[in-house]
């Protein structure tokens, strides 16, 4: 499968955010793309730096102007287009949503942010219930996949559940970045450690990972980029700078993980007999 990523540098003209997006699709489409990944709220910046309640007027229902719009694109372009947005489900509530759009235009379908983060600089859960949709793979012309987002990353038990739910491919909408106050060696094992547990995520499921965050600064936060893909061993087949834009189509070898599988039989081997536990907050004895 080609896959189209795409590594934007936001402001906070939406609009225009939204025209360049436009841009690159038509431009990796072109390039042969048949997916296309987009970072995490995309149309605007992040806006999870603080808490104001006048943000919410950001969020729009699904279906809605954002879904008809890249609705439109992937119709025109004739591909896939993983798209992350600020969902409206009704008043006073509101999701992190990731939206598949067919190459017909359609919704292919839905997955709603589960883990929801709180840090300083990341104030999700001011803004975001958590998902109620679960960990359910999204089937479109392309395949089976896996969307997750951002903050699921670091969690194995999504990408286990969505492998075992019948994902092809584990595909992460991403923002994150520095905390400036950190120094460059904190800086850097975060980011590698970012990296390298997804990477993780694809060796034990035996399945190729994509990757898509943002970069640049936005209010003093920089975005570490470093957009990837993986194969179903961990290996790098693409990484974006850390510190510019970057639009590229990555050839994925999507039979790749049957003979990786039957190699590292991880499935089989698993002790489902044994692992009740895993659903405790804490062991205690």
């Amino acid at each position: 499968m080609k896959i189209g990523l795409i590594q934007q540098h936001n402001t906070a003209d939406r609009e225009d955010n939204k025209r360049r997006l436009a841009e690159k699709i038509r431009k990796v489409a072109a390039e042969g793309a048949e997916l296309v990944v987009l970072q995490e709220l995309h149309n605007g910046l992040y806006f999870c730096q603080d808490e104001n309640v006048g943000t919410f007027d950001q969020a729009e229902p699904i279906p809605g102007p954002s879904t008809e719009f890249y609705g439109q694109l992937a119709k025109e372009c004739g591909v896939v287009i993983v798209t992350s947005l600020f969902e409206r489900r009704a008043t006073g509530l509101y999701h992190n949503t990731a939206v598949v759009l067919e190459k017909d235009g359609t919704m292919a379908g839905k997955y709603r942010k589960m883990h929801i983060p709180d840090d300083p600089g990341y104030y999700e859960k001011f803004y975001f219930t958590p998902g109620d949709l679960g960990f359910q793979p999204i089937q479109t012309s392309v395949g089976r996949l896996g969307v997750l987002v951002c903050w699921d990353q670091w969690y194995p038990e999504a990408a286990r559940l969505m492998a075992l739910a019948g994902a092809e491919l584990l595909v992460y909408p991403t923002a994150i970045g520095y905390d400036p106050n950190d120094t460059a060696d904190e800086q850097q094992r975060q980011r590698m450690a970012w990296q390298t547990v997804q990477r993780g995520h694809a060796v034990a499921n035996g399945l190729p990972v994509v990757t898509v965050n943002r970069v640049g600064e936005e209010d003093g936060v920089p975005f570490w980029g470093t957009s990837f893909v993986a194969g179903p061993q961990g290996e790098l087949l693409y990484e974006a700078p850390a510190d510019q834009e970057a639009e590229t189509v990555v050839d994925v070898d999507m039979q790749r993980s049957e003979q990786v599988r039957r190699w590292w039989p991880f499935l089989r081997d698993r002790r489902i007999d044994a692992y009740g536990r895993l659903t405790s907050r804490f062991i205690d004895d």
